[in-house]
């Protein structure tokens, strides 16, 4: 009887356990999320693609 018991506890302890941590993994997953869907890192540097420098000028006056 004592078995079965036993062996109920650590179903159970192991079922809430594993709830727990999806439901931490999928709270902190929303934190990095922002409303568009795009992740955001930790970055804390600003990420710059273009500068404006005579070769984008050339480029743009070229394409169009």
């Amino acid at each position: 009887m004592n078995d079965k018991r036993r062996s109920f506890l650590k179903k159970a302890l192991v079922g809430s356990a594993a709830g727990v941590a999806t439901t931490i993994l999928a709270s902190d997953l929303e934190k990095q999320q922002t409303k568009n869907g795009v992740i955001q890192g930790k970055a804390h540097k600003k990420e710059i693609i273009y500068h404006t420098s005579d070769t984008w000028k050339q480029y743009y006056k070229q394409s169009y």
